[in-house]
């Protein structure tokens, strides 16, 4: 292939009360997409796990591990036989009582490159991230894969502008959102549509903005909030791979499992960046209050 062209895996499922189960799936969908031709194959936020933030339970801290550790482990085993790049996003736990939410990136030769740690946490009913996640420390930062070199951000990372640029200005060739999200079940048909949209819109707009593709992987099917306090959460699946003007390339369904390796040609971004050379006329001189809360 023309290292100009990477072909990536997007993989979305639903998941299981059963952990291993989830990472078996796991591990046989990278083989599948590996098989198809994949060389850089994304995982869906929390992949091991179902998405245990609908309620504030002590115990679901028992989900965390080490990074490295028997995850990364396994990735590592997985990546160097099939010589593939693996994005995969899992609960850490850093110290006692101390967890981030956090994708490892594992190179070709199975080699661990590092890790990024979510840096926006939500806080709102279903989603109570805060109560699990310590804001990620380690700033936005590229990895330089055997294919591409990858911004990698996590879910709601992906709703920040800023994010998206300081990834861009790191050296990122592609973005990659590992992500959870769905409606919550009583949303109303149109609530859900705009919802839908609006999160679309807003990583197409990153694309746009940056002159590079964004790859955006959800999971899919429905989870019962345990507590009873909600009507649970439908992820709404639509993975999709956009390029750098915001097109979409391809578009996943709303409630199947898929395993789909899409081609990027990156040299588009050179040719869009030409046309559109946002990078060129920033005003870096002017921005000194996007480092403000709010301009009161």
């Amino acid at each position: 292939m023309s290292p100009d062209r990477v072909s990536i895996a997007l993989i979305q499922t639903a998941c299981q009360s059963d952990v291993a189960a989830n990472r078996a799936q796991a591990c046989a969908k990278i083989r599948e997409a590996a098989a198809q031709g994949a060389q850089i194959i994304c995982l869906q936020e929390l992949f091991a796990t179902r998405y245990f933030c609908q309620t504030e339970a002590y115990e679901a801290f028992d989900y965390a591990e080490a990074i490295p550790g028997p995850s990364t482990t396994v990735m590592q085993e997985l990546a160097r036989e099939l010589e593939v790049v693996i994005v995969a996003s899992l609960f850490e736990i850093r110290a006692r009582g101390l967890y981030h939410n956090t994708a490892a990136v594992i190179d070709a030769d199975g080699s661990y490159l590092g890790k990024y740690r979510k840096m926006h946490i939500p806080d709102d009913p279903g989603f109570y991230e805060k109560f699990y996640f310590t804001p990620g420390d380690l700033g936005y930062k590229v990895f330089k894969t055997r294919y591409a070199t990858i911004g990698v951000l996590i879910c709601w990372d992906q709703w920040y502008p800023e994010a998206a640029r300081l990834m861009a200005l790191a050296g990122a060739d592609i973005l990659i959102y590992p992500t959870a999200i769905g409606w919550e079940s009583t949303d109303s048909v149109d609530e859900k549509e705009r919802q839908l949209n609006a999160w679309m819109i807003s990583q197409r707009g990153h694309a746009v903005a940056n002159g590079l593709p964004v790859i955006s992987v959800n999971r899919t099917g429905f989870e019962a909030d345990p507590s009873g306090a909600t009507s649970g959460i439908t992820f709404w699946g639509n993975s999709f791979v956009a390029g750098p003007q915001g097109e979409i390339i391809h578009r996943f369904s709303v409630d199947q499992e898929e395993t789909k390796v899409v081609t990027i040609n990156l040299s588009r971004s050179e040719d869009v960046r030409r046309i559109w050379p946002f990078l060129r006329d920033r005003r870096i001189d002017a921005y000194d209050d996007i480092l403000k809360r709010f301009r009161d």
